[in-house]
């Protein structure tokens, strides 16, 4: 259940949130043309992305959003890389089996990759993402068609388990 709950807080509710207060804060395209190159646009002359973009909306009806939004951003990646560490361990278990020296290789890895994607370039590092979640998507595609009765089957059987324990 976490981990259908996770996703959809992540991507529906926050990116929704997100995008709605930037959407009025450019409501009628003064401060910014949309479509620009790379998700890069300019705000006051500076050229600005991602979370930049937020703190610009924000900090222009909230004077003192700055810590709040750096706090949330933070909270945000740290969540998001210790569930994908975590989601990426399961995997990597079960291709390359369970043992001491799987586990520490896939933990070193994942901290080099973590290393690599602080210091390198922003776009380099949203397209290196972009093309590994694409390639996620052909195998859970696949396993989604293929164990969808048994997931449908055992989520039946959790619910009904609560249901009584809910009675009891």
């Amino acid at each position: 259940m976490v981990a259908l709950l996770e996703p959809f807080i992540d991507t529906v509710v926050i990116c929704t949130m997100t995008a709605l207060v930037i959407i009025i804060f450019n409501g009628d395209s003064s401060v910014f043309e949309y479509g620009g190159v790379g998700g890069k646009v300019m705000i006051d002359g500076l050229e600005v992305e991602g979370a930049a973009i937020t703190a610009a909306a924000f900090a222009k009806y909230i004077s003192f959003s700055g810590p709040f939004l750096t706090l949330a951003v933070v909270l945000f990646a740290v969540s998001t890389m210790i569930s994908w560490s975590y989601y990426g361990l399961q995997s990597w278990m079960f291709v390359f089996g369970k043992s001491k020296i799987s586990d520490l290789t896939y933990k070193v890895l994942f901290l080099i990759f973590i290393v690599i994607g602080a210091a390198g370039d922003m776009s380099a590092v949203w397209t290196f993402s972009d093309a590994m979640i694409l390639a996620l998507v052909f195998p859970n595609m696949i396993g989604l068609i293929v164990l969808f009765p048994k997931v449908k089957e055992e989520l039946s059987r959790y619910l009904k388990a609560i249901g009584t324990l809910e009675k009891a």
